[in-house]
C-alpha cells in the first residue's frame, strides 16, 4: 500500500499566530492529532501536534498566550504520495514522530499518521461515531 491510500486529504491548516488553545480546539473538533502551520509571509510549513501542546502546558506555559509558531516543528520530513506505507513508518520510527506531511512539489496534499498506517495494515474501517468497539470480557 502507498501513502496516498492511507493519508487524509483534509488537512487542518492553521496560522502561526493561533494560540495553543485555539489550535487544540480545532484539533479536537476535527478529531485529529496535528495541524499544519502555514505562514503566508514565510516559505515552508510546520506541524503542531498534541505532544507539542502537552509539552507546553506541562512546562507551565499558558495555552491562551503561547502561539503555534513558538511550538511547531519546522524541520520536517515530508512524504510523497508514492511512498510505501513501510517507507513512511520507517521514517516515523527513525525520526521519533507520529505524523508526516505529504507534499507534491511545494503543496501540502495530505497528512499521514501512525494511526492511518495501522488502520490500513489492519484492514480496519474508519471508526463510526457510535463509540468504541465492544470488548469481550476476560474469562475468569
Amino acid at each position: 500500500m502507498k501513502v496516498e491510500d492511507g493519508m487524509s486529504e483534509l488537512v487542518l491548516m492553521i496560522g502561526p499566530a493561533h494560540t495553543l488553545r485555539e489550535a487544540a480546539r480545532m484539533m479536537a473538533a476535527r478529531r485529529v492529532g496535528a495541524a499544519v502551520v502555514v505562514d503566508p509571509d514565510h516559505a515552508g510549513v510546520g506541524i503542531l501536534t498534541e505532544r507539542d501542546i502537552l509539552n507546553s502546558i506541562a512546562a507551565g506555559e499558558s495555552p491562551d498566550t503561547e502561539v503555534a509558531a513558538q511550538h511547531c516543528t519546522q524541520d520536517l520530513v515530508f512524504a510523497a504520495r508514492a511512498w510505501t506505507l513501510e517507507d513512511a513508518a520507517a521514517a516515523m520510527v527513525r525520526g521519533g514522530f507520529r505524523h508526516l506531511v505529504v507534499v507534491e512539489g511545494h503543496e501540502v496534499v495530505g497528512l499521514l499518521s501512525m494511526r492511518d498506517i495501522v488502520r490500513c495494515w489492519s484492514g480496519a474501517r474508519v471508526p463510526s461515531q457510535a463509540g468504541p468497539p465492544a470488548v469481550s470480557p476476560t474469562p475468569a
